[in-house]
C-alpha cells in the first residue's frame, strides 16, 4: 500500500490549513481510488504564529493520519522553514515560496521555488498566493491531480470567487511546468 505524507506549512492567516482541507478533499472526493486524511496544527498566536496543514494520501485506509517524514512540505515563511525544514532526506521534494523563505545553502535538500506571494500580488490579492502554491504543487509532484484540485476549490472557496481562485492556480501551475521543463534542460 502506497502512503504520501504532504504538510504545508507558514504563518497564521495565508491560507495554509485552507490548502490543506482543499488538498485532502481533493484526493479524498475527486480521485478515484485514494485516501486522505488531513490534521492542522497552530502556534498560539493564531494569527501571525506558525502552522502547518498535514495530508496523508494512501491507496487504502489511513492507519495513522499524521506525518511521520514528508514526501513534500510545502514552505510559505522562514519561521516555517526554520521549523520544519529539518531532519529531511535528499528525496523529500520542498516547496518554498522565493518572496518569504530563504534556504539554508549548506542543507542537502531538493528544492523548488516559486513567487507565490508575488505573483498574487501582481494577481491583485494577497491571499490567492496559497492556491498558486496549489497549483504548482500539481504541476511538479504526482500527488494528485490538477483537475480534482480545481474541483476541490470551487467546493470550497467562497461564493463568487471561484473563477479568480481558477485563475491563481492555473498561474501556478503554467509556472510549475516551465519550471520542470527548465530543471529537466
Amino acid at each position: 500500500m502506497s502512503r504520501t505524507e504532504v504538510r504545508l506549512s507558514g504563518t497564521g492567516g495565508q491560507g495554509i490549513v485552507l490548502a490543506g482541507q482543499i488538498l485532502g478533499q481533493a484526493v479524498s472526493l475527486y480521485e478515484k481510488g485514494k485516501f486522505a486524511t488531513f490534521t492542522q496544527s497552530y502556534g498560539p498566536e493564531a494569527r501571525g504564529g506558525s502552522c502547518c496543514a498535514e495530508v496523508v494520501i494512501s491507496d487504502g485506509s489511513v492507519g495513522y493520519p499524521y506525518v511521520i517524514s514528508p514526501q513534500v512540505l510545502v514552505i510559505m515563511s522562514q519561521e516555517a522553514y526554520n521549523k520544519y525544514a529539518t531532519n529531511l532526506g535528499p528525496e523529500t521534494l520542498v516547496i518554498v515560496d522565493t518572496d518569504l523563505v530563504k534556504p539554508n545553502a549548506s542543507q542537502n535538500l531538493k528544492i523548488l521555488s516559486i513567487p507565490a506571494t508575488n505573483l498574487a500580488r501582481e494577481m491583485g490579492r494577497v491571499v490567492v498566493a496559497n492556491i498558486i502554491m496549489l497549483g504548482f504543487l500539481a504541476a511538479v509532484s504526482n500527488v494528485v491531480s490538477s483537475e480534482a484540485l480545481k474541483k476541490s476549490i470551487l467546493a470550497t472557496v467562497p461564493e463568487g470567487t471561484g473563477e479568480f481562485n481558477i485563475k491563481a492556480f492555473t498561474l501556478g501551475y503554467e509556472y510549475g511546468l516551465k519550471y520542470a521543463k527548465r530543471s529537466i534542460a
